[in-house]
């Protein structure tokens, strides 16, 4: 069963990583696409065809694909539970395991903490986005408290 984000209260996204993850992808790609145009401009003594342009060109391209999965983590929160993609999948978290969502001091990004000592990291809520990670963090202790009212952290 596939869930749109209307499915849920709410969907978080970082601000800050998402926009260095676009700048340096579209550096990336630019300096393959125009090192391997500029292969063939002078005799090097190395022999250059046109499939060593290409492949330069195209490995800028993956490595900028790849730059970009940086720019897809998202947090959503719901009553099935909280949804975290990082950078390829998406686990949801049924509300039954939830024990507390926090941030520990010193951390990069906040998590959400499961029985046993362990936790999901979630890459969405980053402290270099500063107040907007405060506040997204408001949001899901406040929804944690709506769906987990026995939690004691809550």
């Amino acid at each position: 069963m596939t869930t749109t984000d209307s499915d849920w209260d709410v969907v978080l996204r970082p601000r800050l990583t998402p926009i260095v993850a676009y700048i340096a992808a579209v550096i990336v790609a630019t300096a393959g696409i125009v090192v391997g145009l500029l292969l063939k401009i002078r005799y090097t003594g190395a022999i250059i065809q046109t499939a060593d342009q290409v492949s330069m060109a195209v490995l800028g391209v993956i490595l900028a694909a790849a730059i970009l999965l940086l720019a897809t983590p998202r947090v959503r929160v719901g009553p099935a539970g909280i949804g975290v993609r990082n950078i390829l999948t998406e686990r949801v978290v049924p509300w039954r395991d939830v024990v507390d969502v926090s941030f520990p001091q010193g951390a990069r990004w906040a998590r959400v903490d499961l029985a046993d000592y362990e936790y999901v990291p979630v890459l969405a809520v980053q402290s270099v986005d500063g107040e907007r990670a405060v506040a997204s963090m408001d949001t899901l202790r406040m929804l944690l408290a709506k769906y987990r009212p026995d939690v004691t952290g809550a």
